[in-house]
């Protein structure tokens, strides 16, 4: 197995961010796409009008050829997405064919990335943040959006909050690979050291998330800010896709491609590795697996690397020491409370609000699933993995 350091750096997660990128997210793109970064920064005013698709076709084309290092195709594929998510769903209804000047630029930075070209987690979230203090950590209180749909308070701080826990989520993410490390050599103290590490930033994420309502009301997320995230695969008012126009590729068939979604977010599957939380097979598993593709490359390779790896709950469940036991069983607690909370705000956020739209629908999430009963049997099994007395 690769030392700690080395596997965390081979798959682009940083020892003190996490999956954050190490260094800022680039805030802009050179003077070359100024039309193209001033429709994405005018975008809550954009949305505002009538004209939203007229002036997006309206734009230069975009250079490709300008773009050269792994920042700017990052800030490229967020620029892209924002634009493709308004074009789509701007309006009465959702746009069923995205121009070939949209389309064509977003697909071929997305295939440079390893990723669909449709809005995921990465851009909306990973990517999309910058520090008001640089000597300060992402953090709530230093970080503000990059880029918005319609602005205001309550997307700034649905989407930070899922920042701020990325972070929280550092030290428990590179604590993963020596967990199983001493958990194969056999070294109870060890295990129980990077246990209670995972533990302390589960209870940090836990309380970051705690803060989502602080700022953000259900009923302006569900109305105002969750509209412009969905996908175009399950979903009732685009049930063949979108087309990409001028994307020889997909040769002028319809795509189907999930909305973004926390579930995108390589955190808990990572957990659920190490930890050895099992999960029965069901449609959220089939979708959960399905979210990896719309994880950063590296990203998924770490989360093959952890699953390649015994967990460490046999190791556990056959030592006699009972704080190596306690420690294991709080980790699993965390992770049971996160996916509680979770579950709290989907009810309250989205399943609890009035349907108005065709486009927002509440019985299914973003990602085009049917959520509540399946996040509540996956946060009972995760319940169950604990090993107790």
């Amino acid at each position: 197995m690769l030392s700690s350091t080395a596997s965390l750096t081979d798959h682009g997660v940083s020892e003190t961010r996490g999956f954050l990128p190490s260094a800022d997210p680039l805030d802009r793109l050179s003077p070359n796409f100024d039309a193209w970064e001033d429709a994405a920064h005018g975008l809550p005013k954009l949305l505002m009008t009538d004209c939203t698709r007229e002036r997006l076709e309206a734009l230069p084309e975009f250079q490709l050829d300008l773009i050269f290092s792994e920042r700017e195709y990052r800030r490229a594929m967020s620029l892209l997405s924002y634009l493709g998510h308004a074009y789509v769903w701007c309006g009465d209804r959702p746009a069923t064919h995205l121009p070939a000047k949209l389309a064509a630029p977003w697909h071929a930075v997305a295939k440079r990335l390893g990723r669909p070209p449709v809005l995921s987690y990465c851009s909306y979230s990973l990517d999309n943040w910058f520090r008001f203090d640089a000597s300060r950590p992402p953090v709530l209180g230093n970080i503000g959006l990059l880029q918005n749909f319609l602005a205001g308070e309550d997307e700034e701080w649905f989407i930070l909050v899922h920042v701020d826990i990325e972070y929280r989520a550092a030290p428990a993410i590179a604590a993963l690979v020596p967990a199983q490390q001493v958990a194969i050599e056999g070294d109870p103290v060890a295990l129980q050291k990077h246990l209670s590490i995972i533990g302390d930033s589960l209870d940090a994420m836990y309380a970051t998330m705690r803060r989502m309502t602080e700022r953000c009301d259900p009923y302006i997320y569900y109305h105002r800010v969750r509209p412009y995230i969905h996908g175009w695969k399950n979903h009732p008012d685009l049930p063949d896709g979108l087309v990409y126009e001028g994307v020889e590729e997909y040769g002028g068939a319809p795509q189907k491609f999930r909305g973004e979604t926390g579930a995108q977010s390589a955190i808990v599957p990572c957990l659920d590795a190490v930890l050895g939380v099992y999960h029965e097979a069901d449609e959220l598993k089939t979708y959960l697996m399905e979210m990896r593709e719309y994880m950063p490359p590296e990203h998924r390779g770490f989360l093959r690397q952890l699953e390649s790896q015994p967990s460490v709950r046999e190791f556990v469940r056959s030592s006699p020491d009972s704080g190596l036991r306690d420690a294991y069983d709080r980790c699993v607690t965390g992770v049971q409370d996160f996916r509680s909370l979770h579950l709290e705000y989907a009810a309250k956020f989205i399943f609890h609000q009035a349907q108005t739209d065709p486009k927002n629908p509440h019985a299914v999430g973003t990602g085009g699933t049917p959520f509540m009963k399946y996040l509540k049997k996956h946060r009972d099994e995760t319940g169950g993995t604990v090993i107790g007395e």
